[in-house]
């Protein structure tokens, strides 16, 4: 059993809105992200909110995603995974894996997602990172025993810290476009040719 856990607390300061609400080919992306891990036969999806929540909470009103809000969000990505996290260490106790995955990150989808999961199978490895841009980050796959690590997290402190710590265990997933994320308005203008 896969979890997904999607970060959705950011305030957007750049976007000048919530961004997790703005529509990118009819959908918003919140909701594009939570289709593909849904699609994806994740079998349980957590999206961690912050600022917007009552808004996010309605727009996914018809999905099958648990929302929950994490109040210290303001105090870094890092409580938002862990918040993540531990909704999963406590409500899905079968789990094998977790999917950890942001909602500005316009070309994930179904088909990413699942690849993630199949070469965790295939591997073994712990842990499959996206590798794009000469870097790992999320979209990635992490196994049960690395949630421990994920719990301590706090601050500003992201999984890449994780992933890049113990590259061995690591399973690299090409996706460049992993590399494209949506800052501004004009991140998702300058994309919708490409898409």
């Amino acid at each position: 059993m896969t979890a997904a856990v999607i970060l959705a607390a950011g305030e957007s300061s750049r976007f000048g809105q919530p961004k997790q609400l703005f529509q990118f080919q009819g959908k918003p992306l919140v909701r594009r992200v939570v289709d593909a891990a849904s699609e994806a036969g994740c079998s349980q999806v957590i999206v961690v909110t912050g600022n917007a929540h009552d808004e996010v909470k309605h727009e996914l009103r018809e999905c099958n995603a648990i929302v929950i809000e994490n109040e210290d969000w303001k105090a870094g990505i890092g409580t938002s995974i862990h918040a993540g996290v531990q909704y999963v260490i406590e409500n899905t106790p079968d789990v094998d894996a977790m999917l950890l995955l942001v909602c500005d990150q316009p070309f994930v989808d179904c088909n990413v997602l699942s690849d993630l999961v199949a070469m965790h199978r295939e591997t073994g490895k712990p842990v499959v990172a996206s590798a794009y841009a000469d870097t790992l980050g999320v979209p990635a796959l992490f196994s049960c025993s690395i949630f421990p690590e994920l719990l301590r997290l706090s601050g500003n402190s992201g999984a890449k810290a994780i992933i890049l710590s113990n590259r061995a265990r690591v399973a690299e997933f090409s996706f460049p476009r992993g590399n494209i994320d949506v800052d501004t308005i004009g991140d998702l203008e300058s994309i919708a040719p490409i898409s």
